[in-house]
Protein backbone atom coordinates (compact mmCIF):
# COMPACT_ATOMS: atom_id res chain seq x y z
CA UNK A 1 0.00 0.00 0.00
CA UNK A 2 0.94 3.65 -0.39
CA UNK A 3 0.26 6.48 2.07
CA UNK A 4 -0.03 10.05 0.80
CA UNK A 5 -0.30 13.28 2.76
CA UNK A 6 -0.91 16.66 1.16
CA UNK A 7 1.17 18.81 3.51
CA UNK A 8 -0.01 22.15 2.12
CA UNK A 9 -2.27 23.52 -0.59
CA UNK A 10 -1.13 27.10 -1.18
CA UNK A 11 0.57 28.72 -4.14
CA UNK A 12 2.91 31.72 -4.19
CA UNK A 13 3.12 32.34 -0.42
CA UNK A 14 2.27 30.57 2.84
CA UNK A 15 -0.78 31.98 4.62
CA UNK A 16 -1.82 31.77 8.29
CA UNK A 17 -4.29 28.98 7.44
CA UNK A 18 -2.62 27.48 4.37
CA UNK A 19 0.89 26.11 3.88
CA UNK A 20 2.58 25.90 0.51
CA UNK A 21 1.84 22.96 -1.76
CA UNK A 22 3.89 19.88 -0.92
CA UNK A 23 3.25 16.14 -0.90
CA UNK A 24 4.60 13.38 1.32
CA UNK A 25 4.50 9.78 0.08
CA UNK A 26 5.24 6.74 2.26
CA UNK A 27 5.81 3.08 1.39
CA UNK A 28 7.19 0.39 3.72
CA UNK A 29 8.30 3.03 6.19
CA UNK A 30 10.37 5.04 3.67
CA UNK A 31 9.25 8.38 2.28
CA UNK A 32 9.52 10.82 -0.62
CA UNK A 33 8.81 14.55 -0.37
CA UNK A 34 7.63 16.44 -3.45
CA UNK A 35 8.39 20.18 -3.36
CA UNK A 36 9.64 22.02 -0.29
CA UNK A 37 8.51 25.61 -0.15
CA UNK A 38 8.88 28.08 2.69
CA UNK A 39 7.45 26.65 5.91
CA UNK A 40 7.10 23.04 4.70
CA UNK A 41 8.77 21.81 7.89
CA UNK A 42 5.76 22.88 9.95
CA UNK A 43 3.07 20.70 8.31
CA UNK A 44 5.72 18.00 7.98
CA UNK A 45 6.01 18.07 11.77
CA UNK A 46 2.23 18.24 12.18
CA UNK A 47 1.73 15.13 10.00
CA UNK A 48 3.71 13.11 12.58
CA UNK A 49 5.14 10.76 9.97
CA UNK A 50 8.70 11.62 10.94
CA UNK A 51 11.46 13.20 8.88
CA UNK A 52 14.47 10.87 9.10
CA UNK A 53 13.00 8.21 6.72
CA UNK A 54 12.69 10.70 3.82
CA UNK A 55 14.99 9.33 1.12
CA UNK A 56 14.37 11.82 -1.68
CA UNK A 57 13.02 15.29 -2.43
CA UNK A 58 11.52 15.84 -5.87
CA UNK A 59 11.20 19.38 -7.22
CA UNK A 60 8.67 20.25 -9.88
CA UNK A 61 10.53 23.51 -10.63
CA UNK A 62 12.60 26.20 -8.97
CA UNK A 63 10.20 29.00 -8.14
CA UNK A 64 10.57 30.04 -4.51
CA UNK A 65 7.23 28.63 -3.33
CA UNK A 66 8.49 25.16 -4.27
CA UNK A 67 12.13 25.26 -3.10
CA UNK A 68 12.74 27.97 -0.48
CA UNK A 69 12.16 25.60 2.43
CA UNK A 70 15.01 23.29 1.45
CA UNK A 71 17.86 24.70 3.61
CA UNK A 72 15.89 24.46 6.85
CA UNK A 73 14.62 21.01 5.94
CA UNK A 74 18.18 19.78 5.29
CA UNK A 75 19.40 21.13 8.63
CA UNK A 76 16.51 19.53 10.50
CA UNK A 77 17.12 16.24 8.73
CA UNK A 78 20.76 16.41 9.81
CA UNK A 79 19.76 17.13 13.40
CA UNK A 80 17.52 14.05 13.33
CA UNK A 81 20.62 11.86 13.15
CA UNK A 82 20.41 10.95 9.50
CA UNK A 83 23.67 9.83 7.93
CA UNK A 84 22.45 8.06 4.77
CA UNK A 85 22.63 10.02 1.48
CA UNK A 86 19.61 12.07 0.44
CA UNK A 87 18.51 12.17 -3.20
CA UNK A 88 17.45 15.51 -4.69
CA UNK A 89 15.68 15.28 -8.05
CA UNK A 90 14.52 18.02 -10.40
CA UNK A 91 14.63 19.62 -13.84
CA UNK A 92 17.80 21.16 -15.34
CA UNK A 93 19.53 23.63 -13.06
CA UNK A 94 19.30 21.61 -9.86
CA UNK A 95 23.04 21.85 -9.14
CA UNK A 96 23.07 25.66 -9.22
CA UNK A 97 19.86 25.91 -7.19
CA UNK A 98 21.02 23.51 -4.49
CA UNK A 99 24.45 25.14 -4.28
CA UNK A 100 22.81 28.52 -3.78
CA UNK A 101 20.32 27.35 -1.17
CA UNK A 102 22.82 25.32 0.85
CA UNK A 103 25.10 28.29 1.45
CA UNK A 104 23.11 28.65 4.68
CA UNK A 105 23.04 24.93 5.46
CA UNK A 106 26.68 23.83 5.12
CA UNK A 107 28.43 20.78 6.61
CA UNK A 108 25.52 18.38 6.53
CA UNK A 109 26.20 14.95 8.10
CA UNK A 110 25.03 13.17 4.94
CA UNK A 111 25.67 13.38 1.21
CA UNK A 112 23.35 15.02 -1.29
CA UNK A 113 22.99 13.01 -4.49
CA UNK A 114 21.65 15.25 -7.25
CA UNK A 115 19.70 13.83 -10.19
CA UNK A 116 18.85 16.19 -13.05
CA UNK A 117 15.92 15.10 -15.20
CA UNK A 118 15.43 16.38 -18.76
CA UNK A 119 12.89 19.09 -19.57
CA UNK A 120 12.41 17.82 -23.13
CA UNK A 121 11.30 14.23 -22.56
CA UNK A 122 10.02 11.82 -19.92
CA UNK A 123 12.45 10.10 -17.58
CA UNK A 124 12.39 7.49 -14.82
CA UNK A 125 14.17 6.99 -11.50
CA UNK A 126 13.47 4.71 -8.53
CA UNK A 127 13.75 5.30 -4.79
CA UNK A 128 13.21 2.69 -2.08
CA UNK A 129 11.12 0.45 -4.32
CA UNK A 130 9.04 3.35 -5.65
CA UNK A 131 9.17 4.06 -9.37
CA UNK A 132 9.07 7.74 -10.35
CA UNK A 133 8.30 8.98 -13.83
CA UNK A 134 8.57 12.62 -14.89
CA UNK A 135 6.92 14.61 -17.66
CA UNK A 136 7.96 18.11 -18.80
CA UNK A 137 4.97 20.47 -18.62
CA UNK A 138 4.04 23.96 -19.82
CA UNK A 139 5.07 26.61 -17.26
CA UNK A 140 7.04 29.85 -17.40
CA UNK A 141 10.28 28.00 -16.49
CA UNK A 142 11.28 24.31 -16.87
CA UNK A 143 8.81 22.29 -14.83
CA UNK A 144 8.01 18.61 -14.31
CA UNK A 145 5.00 16.60 -13.26
CA UNK A 146 5.57 13.32 -11.44
CA UNK A 147 3.94 9.90 -11.34
CA UNK A 148 4.67 7.73 -8.31
CA UNK A 149 4.10 4.04 -8.99
CA UNK A 150 4.20 0.81 -7.04
CA UNK A 151 4.48 -1.95 -9.60
CA UNK A 152 3.05 -5.33 -8.75
CA UNK A 153 4.13 -8.75 -9.90
CA UNK A 154 1.77 -11.53 -10.88
CA UNK A 155 0.48 -14.11 -8.43
CA UNK A 156 2.84 -16.87 -7.38
CA UNK A 157 1.85 -20.18 -9.00
CA UNK A 158 2.29 -22.74 -6.23
CA UNK A 159 1.39 -25.69 -8.45
CA UNK A 160 3.96 -24.65 -11.04
CA UNK A 161 6.63 -24.23 -8.34
CA UNK A 162 5.95 -27.75 -7.10
CA UNK A 163 6.05 -29.15 -10.65
CA UNK A 164 9.50 -27.60 -11.02
CA UNK A 165 10.46 -29.10 -7.64
CA UNK A 166 11.52 -25.76 -6.22
CA UNK A 167 12.08 -25.96 -2.43
CA UNK A 168 9.71 -23.74 -0.42
CA UNK A 169 12.60 -21.75 1.06
CA UNK A 170 13.30 -20.31 -2.44
CA UNK A 171 9.74 -19.14 -3.08
CA UNK A 172 10.11 -15.83 -1.28
CA UNK A 173 13.12 -14.82 -3.40
CA UNK A 174 11.25 -15.65 -6.58
CA UNK A 175 8.27 -13.59 -5.39
CA UNK A 176 10.65 -10.67 -4.91
CA UNK A 177 11.85 -10.96 -8.51
CA UNK A 178 15.14 -12.74 -7.82
CA UNK A 179 16.60 -15.68 -9.74
CA UNK A 180 17.44 -18.81 -7.77
CA UNK A 181 19.59 -21.86 -8.55
CA UNK A 182 18.21 -25.30 -7.74
CA UNK A 183 20.38 -28.34 -8.49
CA UNK A 184 22.33 -26.39 -11.13
CA UNK A 185 19.06 -25.14 -12.67
CA UNK A 186 18.48 -21.38 -12.86
CA UNK A 187 14.87 -20.61 -12.00
CA UNK A 188 13.61 -17.16 -13.00
CA UNK A 189 10.57 -15.41 -11.48
CA UNK A 190 8.77 -15.51 -14.83
CA UNK A 191 8.67 -19.32 -14.57
CA UNK A 192 6.43 -19.22 -11.47
CA UNK A 193 4.68 -15.84 -11.59
CA UNK A 194 1.53 -14.95 -13.50
CA UNK A 195 0.92 -11.80 -15.51
CA UNK A 196 1.76 -8.52 -13.72
CA UNK A 197 -1.19 -7.14 -11.74
CA UNK A 198 -2.33 -3.54 -11.47
CA UNK A 199 -0.17 -1.61 -9.05
CA UNK A 200 -0.73 1.80 -7.47
CA UNK A 201 -0.28 5.08 -9.34
CA UNK A 202 -0.36 8.59 -7.86
CA UNK A 203 0.31 11.66 -10.02
CA UNK A 204 1.27 15.15 -8.84
CA UNK A 205 1.01 18.17 -11.10
CA UNK A 206 1.38 21.86 -10.35
CA UNK A 207 2.25 25.01 -12.29
CA UNK A 208 1.28 24.15 -15.83
CA UNK A 209 -1.31 24.50 -18.54
CA UNK A 210 -3.31 21.35 -19.39
CA UNK A 211 -2.29 19.22 -22.38
CA UNK A 212 -3.07 15.95 -24.12
CA UNK A 213 0.37 14.66 -23.09
CA UNK A 214 -0.48 15.32 -19.46
CA UNK A 215 -3.83 13.53 -19.78
CA UNK A 216 -2.00 10.48 -21.13
CA UNK A 217 0.67 10.72 -18.41
CA UNK A 218 -1.88 10.54 -15.59
CA UNK A 219 -4.01 7.88 -17.30
CA UNK A 220 -5.77 5.47 -14.90
CA UNK A 221 -4.19 6.99 -11.78
CA UNK A 222 -5.62 5.97 -8.42
CA UNK A 223 -5.11 9.57 -7.28
CA UNK A 224 -4.37 12.70 -9.28
CA UNK A 225 -3.21 15.73 -7.27
CA UNK A 226 -3.45 18.78 -9.49
CA UNK A 227 -3.22 22.51 -9.18
CA UNK A 228 -6.37 24.56 -9.18
CA UNK A 229 -4.88 28.03 -9.00
CA UNK A 230 -8.20 29.71 -9.79
CA UNK A 231 -11.74 28.62 -9.06
CA UNK A 232 -13.60 31.40 -10.86
CA UNK A 233 -13.98 30.86 -14.60
CA UNK A 234 -13.52 34.61 -15.05
CA UNK A 235 -9.88 34.09 -14.08
CA UNK A 236 -9.16 31.80 -17.03
CA UNK A 237 -7.19 34.55 -18.75
CA UNK A 238 -4.92 34.81 -15.69
CA UNK A 239 -4.34 31.06 -15.79
CA UNK A 240 -3.43 31.23 -19.45
CA UNK A 241 -1.11 34.20 -18.94
CA UNK A 242 0.68 32.81 -15.88
CA UNK A 243 0.70 29.18 -17.07
CA UNK A 244 -1.57 27.77 -14.39
CA UNK A 245 -4.93 25.98 -14.32
CA UNK A 246 -8.48 26.64 -13.20
CA UNK A 247 -10.64 24.15 -11.30
CA UNK A 248 -12.54 23.27 -14.45
CA UNK A 249 -9.36 22.68 -16.46
CA UNK A 250 -7.99 20.36 -13.77
CA UNK A 251 -11.29 18.47 -13.66
CA UNK A 252 -11.39 18.08 -17.43
CA UNK A 253 -7.83 16.75 -17.33
CA UNK A 254 -8.85 14.21 -14.67
CA UNK A 255 -11.80 13.14 -16.81
CA UNK A 256 -9.65 12.72 -19.93
CA UNK A 257 -7.08 10.76 -17.93
CA UNK A 258 -9.73 8.42 -16.50
CA UNK A 259 -8.32 8.85 -12.99
CA UNK A 260 -10.11 7.50 -9.94
CA UNK A 261 -9.92 10.59 -7.73
CA UNK A 262 -8.83 14.22 -8.07
CA UNK A 263 -7.43 16.40 -5.29
CA UNK A 264 -7.16 20.11 -6.08
CA UNK A 265 -4.27 22.10 -4.62
CA UNK A 266 -1.93 25.08 -5.17
CA UNK A 267 -4.62 27.70 -4.64
CA UNK A 268 -3.98 31.37 -5.36
CA UNK A 269 -3.73 33.52 -2.21
CA UNK A 270 -6.73 35.43 -3.56
CA UNK A 271 -8.79 32.21 -3.48
CA UNK A 272 -9.84 32.48 0.16
CA UNK A 273 -12.57 29.80 0.04
CA UNK A 274 -11.87 27.03 -2.52
CA UNK A 275 -15.06 25.20 -1.51
CA UNK A 276 -17.05 28.07 -3.00
CA UNK A 277 -16.06 26.81 -6.47
CA UNK A 278 -15.73 23.07 -5.88
CA UNK A 279 -18.99 22.27 -7.70
CA UNK A 280 -17.51 23.81 -10.85
CA UNK A 281 -14.98 20.97 -10.86
CA UNK A 282 -17.45 18.30 -9.72
CA UNK A 283 -19.83 19.12 -12.55
CA UNK A 284 -17.06 17.91 -14.88
CA UNK A 285 -15.38 15.24 -12.73
CA UNK A 286 -17.58 14.02 -9.89
CA UNK A 287 -14.92 12.51 -7.64
CA UNK A 288 -13.15 15.81 -6.99
CA UNK A 289 -11.89 16.73 -3.52
CA UNK A 290 -10.93 20.24 -2.50
CA UNK A 291 -7.48 19.68 -1.10
CA UNK A 292 -6.74 20.92 2.40
CA UNK A 293 -3.58 20.98 4.48
CA UNK A 294 -2.71 17.56 5.98
CA UNK A 295 -5.31 15.70 3.89
CA UNK A 296 -4.13 12.07 3.91
CA UNK A 297 -5.12 8.76 2.39
CA UNK A 298 -3.92 5.16 2.25
CA UNK A 299 -4.18 3.57 -1.20
CA UNK A 300 -4.28 -0.22 -1.31
CA UNK A 301 -3.94 -2.71 -4.13
CA UNK A 302 -7.25 -3.42 -5.82
CA UNK A 303 -7.00 -7.22 -5.62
Amino acid sequence: MLDVCLLGTGGMMPLPNRWLTSLLVRHNGRMILIDCGEGTQIPLKMAEWGIKPIDAVLFTHYHGDHVAGLPGFLLTLGNSGREEPLMLVGPPGIKEVVEGLTVISPELPYELNLIELPDSESAEVSVSGIFIKSLPVDHTIPCLSYCIELKRQGKFDVDRARELMIPVNYWNKLQKGENVTVDDRVITPEMVLGEPRKGIKVCYCTDTRPSDELAEFIKDSDLFICEGMYGDENDTHKAEQKKHMTFSEAALLAKKGNVEELWLTHYSPSLTDPEEYIEVARSIFKNTVGGRDLLAKTIKYKE
